[in-house]
């Protein structure tokens, strides 16, 4: 199990590390690249679009495949198109090879959510996601700053020691993983649309997704352009943002490593009311901050709170329904590349058209206002709190 954790963890490191690495990159790239603001968000955007959109199509084939075979070309995949990225010679060569890495990313990470319910006994379960979930924290926390020190001396190095790690992985996959074949009769379940029926035909499943779009949308939002504010405020250089950001991971992973044990303690309930009030408040609050060690500061907090509440989203989503897991994770990790490739459009309309961050800050604590009200509405929150049911397939 701890073989298994290690792999999970390494995995969403990679992917983490290659998800967010443009945000520091954004300002240099722009220049690099003779690009508007407004188009630079799209960097971002296209690696999202591209997992948005086959996440889709991944879920419900991954429920009817062996989740192994799945996992490792993936892999494979995003390894080749992270390194093709480094090769990029304009603004539409490095779209089009994102877009790429995140459609084969999109045939990954939802297997390591997908796997862990059914690898792992009951009570392991919310620790294991923790600790894949830390793999993203600390990709923010070490990854991303390791990849802007690497970007300092050329822009191109991150991606080339990304996917060569990725390499690495898939090896490890192709030998540590087992083969998870689907049960008999699984894949006669007829079109791949039909596999998502169970969730939309269910107000507790639609109300939750909405919800969890809306986090992410506002989530974001406002990442996308932590780098570009960061150095538009306080001038700082690209390994200066990287510094900034290993704050925002190192508070991601204590939420992470820490989530288990706060949903232990409150109801996740009151969990989530109290993360998704604070946390718009704080965005209010984040672009009158005077100076580096007090955003720095401050996104670490945000972050410790996004930690914790992003597993108990995860939790709640693929406990909708245990016998279409890669289904729902796959559909939701496409809304929150959805989500990140509409917040990151937004987020540079309004950051050209209000000359700064206090606008897409106002938006992100708008949207984690319209999630938590959508949480409450859906009633998935209370489900949560009963004895689990399952909806009807």
């Amino acid at each position: 199990m701890n073989a298994f954790l290690a792999l999970f963890f390494s995995i969403m490191f990679v992917i983490g590390t290659d998800t967010f690495l443009i945000a520091p990159l954004l300002p240099a790239l722009q220049g690099l690249f003779h690009i508007s603001t407004e188009l630079s968000g799209w960097m971002v955007g296209a690696y999202a679009l591209g997992y948005a959109v086959f996440a889709l199509i991944a879920g419900p084939l991954s429920d009817g495949w062996n989740r192994k075979t799945v996992m490792l070309f993936g892999m494979l995949g995003f390894s080749v198109a992270t390194i093709l990225c480094g090769t990029a010679t304009g603004f539409w060569s490095m779209f089009l090879y994102r877009f790429l890495a995140g459609i084969c990313a999109a045939f990954v990470s939802p297997q390591v959510w997908a796997t862990i319910p059914a690898l792992f006994p009951v009570p392991k379960i919310a620790k294991a996601m923790g600790i894949a979930a830390a793999g993203l924290a600390v990709s923010q926390a070490f990854g991303v700053p390791i990849g802007s020190l690497l970007a300092s001396v050329h822009w191109s190095y991150p991606f080339f020691v990304i996917g060569a790690c990725s390499l690495l992985l898939a090896i490890a996959i192709f030998f540590a993983m087992p083969d998870m074949r689907p049960n008999p009769g699984h894949g006669e379940m007829g079109p791949l649309w039909k596999r998502y029926l169970p969730l939309w035909t269910n107000c507790v499943a639609r109300g939750a997704f909405l919800a969890y779009f809306l986090f992410q949308l506002g989530n974001f939002a406002a990442f996308a352009f932590i780098g570009k504010w960061m150095t538009d405020r306080f001038h700082l250089s690209i390994g200066q943002v990287g510094y900034v950001m290993m704050f925002l991971g190192l508070g991601n992973l204590l939420g992470s490593m820490t989530s288990a044990y706060v949903l232990s303690a409150i109801s996740r309930f009151r969990a989530m009311l109290a993360g998704l009030v604070f946390l718009a408040c704080c965005f209010v609050v984040l672009p009158y901050l005077p100076s580096v060690s007090v955003v720095a500061g401050a996104y670490f907090l945000i972050f410790t709170l996004l930690g914790i509440l992003f597993p108990l989203m995860m939790g709640l989503l693929t406990s909708l329904n245990p016998a279409i897991r890669g289904t729902i994770s796959s559909l939701a990790n496409s809304v929150m590349y959805a989500a990140t490739t509409l917040g990151s459009w937004i987020a540079g309309l309004l950051y050209a058209a209000f000359r700064g961050f206090f606008a897409v800050a106002v938006f992100t604590a708008v949207c984690f206002v319209a999630a938590l009200a959508a949480f409450i509405a859906s009633g998935a929150l209370r489900m949560q709190e009963k004895p689990k049911r399952e909806l009807a397939p």
